[in-house]
């Protein structure tokens, strides 16, 4: 597995990624007239090129031999700096692994490269959004010291998902 930037010509892979991972894990949850308005927004081609241009947003992507099997997603100034009393927040916005590849210690080393920015950066904090319901990846951020910091909400459509927000204070 190598690390490495995002470019223009990966945009259609991570929108591919995005959204099917986004989709395995919360599709459930949503009506059609909610989802597909959403993934239009966020993981079409557009929504990921909005985002790449965006000069707060630093895209990581993980291949191998086979593609890319992950992506994250970090804001140099967190969204979320409001709800903490850091100096200097980062966000932490998608950690995305490819559906049949969680677990192989892609989101980890994705997780520690964006630890690892915050800290090149003088960030004191990283900050990050987690539906209340998915336990996986809660006990994934508490292994690396996150902590919950604030309820917030996290919109689909006219769908109100309850998140907690998670911060790392960073030394």
């Amino acid at each position: 597995m190598i690390l490495r930037p995002a470019s223009l010509s990966d945009i259609p892979a991570l929108a591919e990624l995005g959204r099917s991972s986004f989709c395995a894990k919360f599709e459930h949850l949503y009506d059609e007239g909610d989802l597909q308005p959403f993934l239009q927004q966020v993981y079409s081609i557009e929504g990921v090129t909005g985002d790449f241009n965006e000069p707060n947003f630093i895209y990581r992507l993980a291949e191998d031999e086979t593609g890319l099997i992950g992506y994250c997603k970090i804001a140099i100034e967190s969204g979320y700096a409001e709800h903490s009393d850091a100096r200097k927040p980062m966000g932490l916005y998608q950690l995305y692994t490819a559906p049949d590849r969680t677990g192989q210690g892609i989101g980890a080393a994705l997780t520690d490269w964006a630890l690892g920015e915050a800290r090149e950066r003088g960030c004191d904090a990283v900050q990050l959004s987690v539906y209340s319901e998915n336990f996986g990846a809660q006990k994934f951020y508490q292994r690396y010291g996150f902590a919950k910091i604030a309820d917030i909400e996290f919109w689909v459509g006219k769908q109100c998902d309850h998140e907690f927000l998670f911060e790392l204070r960073l030394d």
